[in-house]
């Protein structure tokens, strides 16, 4: 059976084009600094993201954690919203590899509040306490339904994190779709910022990756760091050549996800067994709640009617658009949602 797979914008595959451009890439050994793709790839990434120097990494989860270890020493602190991904879905990294602990607080579809994050940053005369090293936004905010963080929200935060002596990091996965949807550009985002973490993998189509970008210093500290977890790659520029093909082609088609998302948010609004916080749909996420049976009978049922979903968090679906999904196949998937909650 074909299936709709809304599960998540990370089951897209290389488009025709981009498997050309993977097929005549030139490679060398990146881990020598010789791969002439992946050089490109992350200068290119670099400017348009407004930093020094960026780096190749193979995933997000280590983009993130990369990012967080070169910004703190053991027993530090991060401060970071409660349904983060840093915090929910990368396995309990930032303990197991940096020895950090994270503070989550509660915010507001996804966006912290800068008074409330102030309120707990510890003092530095208290010895006694983790010390307060990071602040860290994600934007666009998966668990809060793929919502756009402001960025008057974004740039009173690094207020706070520049009082205190913070840094301040951005898990960027899906910023391009935060840039698309909010008219904003990434480097604008980017700018706050002492790290950014971007992924390639998810709404750009590409394979596998992530960008991590910075200072010169730091994405130096991270290179170092990357071969120390593994993270080293050889002829990588296979992958480089995937990167770039998704940030030149791909970025501007992402409010056509939007839009796709938009149009199930609207059915899921209006049949009477199921509900969507309709503020939240921004970019190409929804949550939805079904009234009429559990997430995972919601699950099953829509899989034995053709279309794949995700659990969200608590009681919760999750429906996620993206390049692999047709605007025929959106409407299909509207139709069997009407068929179930209707």
């Amino acid at each position: 059976m074909n299936y709709i797979d809304l599960r998540s914008d990370t089951i897209t595959r290389p488009s025709a084009g981009m498997r050309k451009a993977i097929a005549e890439a030139e490679v060398g050994d990146d881990v020598f600094r010789e791969d002439p793709t992946l050089n490109e790839l992350q200068e290119y990434a670099a400017g348009l993201l407004g930093k020094e120097a960026a780096l190749f990494v193979p995933s997000g989860v280590m983009g993130n954690q990369l990012c967080l270890n070169i910004l703190t020493k053991p027993g530090d602190e991060i401060i970071c919203e409660y349904d983060a991904h840093i915090f929910n879905y990368e396995s309990g990294s930032p303990a197991t590899l940096s020895g950090i602990t994270l503070h989550p607080l509660k915010g507001n579809y996804g966006e912290l509040d800068p008074q409330i994050v102030e309120s707990v940053i510890h003092p530095s005369y208290a010895y006694y306490m983790t010390k307060s090293r990071v602040i860290a936004v994600e934007n666009t905010h998966n668990r809060a339904g793929g919502t756009v963080i402001s960025l008057e929200n974004i740039r009173q935060l690094k207020a706070v994190a520049v009082k205190n002596g913070l840094s301040f990091h951005l898990d960027g996965a899906r910023l391009w779709n935060a840039s698309v949807a909010s008219g904003i550009s990434v480097k604008e985002y980017a700018s706050c910022f002492d790290t950014v973490s971007v992924c390639l993998s998810k709404g750009l189509g590409a394979p596998v990756g992530s960008i991590i970008a910075g200072s010169k210093e730091l994405m130096q500290e991270a290179f170092r760091k990357r071969k120390a977890w593994g993270g080293g790659m050889r002829q990588a520029g296979i992958l480089g050549a995937a990167g770039l093909y998704a940030l030149k082609n791909n970025i501007e088609r992402l409010k056509e996800d939007h839009e796709k998302a938009r149009i199930l948010a609207e059915v899921i609004n209006s049949v009477p067994n199921a509900e969507i916080d309709m503020k939240a749909v921004q970019t190409n996420i929804l949550l939805f709640k079904p009234l009429n049976m559990t997430v995972q009978e919601t699950i099953s049922k829509a899989k034995e009617l053709g279309v794949l979903f995700s659990p969200g968090k608590v009681d919760s679906v999750r429906a996620i658009t993206h390049l692999d999904v047709s605007f025929e196949e959106v409407t299909l998937a509207a139709k069997v949602l009407e068929r179930m909650f209707g």
